[in-house]
């Protein structure tokens, strides 16, 4: 066969990240509604080709998943970076507000619960827009130069520090 299904999805439905991860390791799910899920890759069971997956964190209505990360045992130097803006302003020109979390603010909840709140909306702000959770966050900007994060040290459910400039992508360097 020149090609084979991998997952089977239903309309509507799309893959927003994989990766291995052993049970020693956290599964985490941010939300556009500024909701993070954090839960014991443990608790996934195996499933075959045919699966259609499994249920992740629970969406409030309009809601949708921005980020999906694996945090592997030694989650005491990860962070969770969220930037909250407007879906009303034209792409690229809010450049919103920023924090910076230890991960172990966030407490771990069930899988297929709603999760917790990651970040305070402010006024004009009405979604996350983009998150990452790991190690040692480095931020661009949409022309691919170096955009600065706020310290870390946020609370789980503060609102952000406004951003001059807007990002575009968070990763880590890799070594």
């Amino acid at each position: 066969k020149p090609e084979i299904e991998i997952i089977s999805l239903r309309d509507g439905d799309r893959v927003v990240g994989a990766a291995p991860a052993s049970d020693a390791a956290e599964l985490v799910f941010v939300a556009s509604d500024a909701q993070l899920l954090r839960f014991d890759a443990s608790s996934v069971r195996p499933q075959g080709r045919s699966a259609g997956g499994m249920a992740g964190i629970r969406l409030s209505d309009g809601a949708h998943v921005i980020a999906f990360a694996v945090v592997g045992g030694s989650a005491f130097d990860a962070v969770v970076v969220t930037v909250a803006g407007s879906t009303a302003a034209l792409a690229g020109t809010d450049a919103g507000s920023a924090k910076v979390s230890a991960f172990t603010e966030f407490p771990a909840k069930g899988r297929a619960t709603g999760g917790v709140r990651a970040q305070r909306l402010l006024r004009g702000e009405d979604a996350l827009t983009l998150a990452w959770v790991g190690s040692d966050p480095r931020a661009v900007g949409t022309d691919g130069s170096v955009r600065p994060l706020p310290e870390s040290g946020a609370k789980r459910d503060a609102s952000g520090q406004p951003l001059d400039a807007v990002i575009g992508a968070i990763g880590t360097v890799i070594r």
